[in-house]
């Protein structure tokens, strides 16, 4: 049903799921008594949710792609 050109599109779209995942890593604190101000970093609010949109807009593309044409 797929062809490798929709495959290959997929799996950047994976890539780039996992990249916004990975940016949306840390910032908390080890000690619950304190409060870290870098879980409200701009990568983790804007950047990385974006990178994930973006993924799963890759993935709807890579599905719907005719690699015929």
């Amino acid at each position: 049903m797929f062809k490798k050109k929709n495959y290959t599109w997929m799996i950047i779209g994976l890539a780039v799921i996992a990249l916004g995942f990975i940016l949306m890593i840390g910032g908390g604190s080890d000690d619950p008594a304190v409060f870290n101000p870098g879980i409200f970093h701009w990568r983790r609010i804007r950047l990385a949710p974006a990178l994930v949109i973006i993924g799963f807009g890759i993935q709807v593309y890579a599905i719907l792609l005719d690699p015929d044409k």
